[in-house]
C-alpha cells in the first residue's frame, strides 16, 4: 500500500509516497533531504505530538495557564492525555518554562507552562 504525505521537517514540504507492509515503511520516495525518509517513517510507525493546551488555575492572575508537553508524546495517548489536563488546578506561580506536573502520563515526559502566571494582586 502507498501512504501520501508532506513532510513537515524543513521548510520545502515535499510531497512523500510511502510503501507500507505489513504496518512498517519499506520504502520512502519523494524526499529532497534525509529527514523526510525518517519524517515518513515516524509518522506511519510511531507517530508522536507535542501537546499544547491549557491547565486551570486558582488564585492566580491568569484562570487557564498555557501549557504544553516538552517532548512529543505519541499519538495514541492524546485523549488520555486531554482527559489527565481536565484534573489539573495550578495554584502556585509559575514562570515560563517551568515544570507543571514531571513524568506526565508516566511516560518520562513533563508538562510545562508556556506563560508566566503570578499571584492575584489584591
Amino acid at each position: 500500500m502507498i501512504k501520501q504525505l508532506t513532510c513537515i521537517e524543513c521548510p520545502v514540504g515535499c510531497s512523500l509516497a510511502a510503501d507500507i507492509e505489513n504496518c512498517r515503511v519499506v520504502k520512502v520516495s519523494g524526499n529532497k533531504c534525509p529527514r523526510g525518509e525518517a519524517y515518513a517513517v515516524s509518522e506511519i510507525e510511531n507517530p508522536v505530538r507535542v501537546l499544547t493546551s491549557a491547565v486551570l488555575s486558582r488564585g492566580l492572575d491568569l484562570k487557564m495557564v498555557p501549557a504544553r508537553t516538552d517532548k512529543p508524546i505519541p499519538k495514541a495517548k492524546l485523549y488520555e492525555a486531554m482527559e489527565a489536563l481536565k484534573k489539573i488546578c495550578v495554584t502556585q506561580p509559575l514562570a515560563a518554562g517551568d515544570v507543571i506536573v514531571p513524568d506526565f502520563l508516566g511516560i518520562g515526559v513533563d508538562l510545562i507552562a508556556t506563560r508566566e502566571a503570578g499571584q492575584v494582586k489584591i
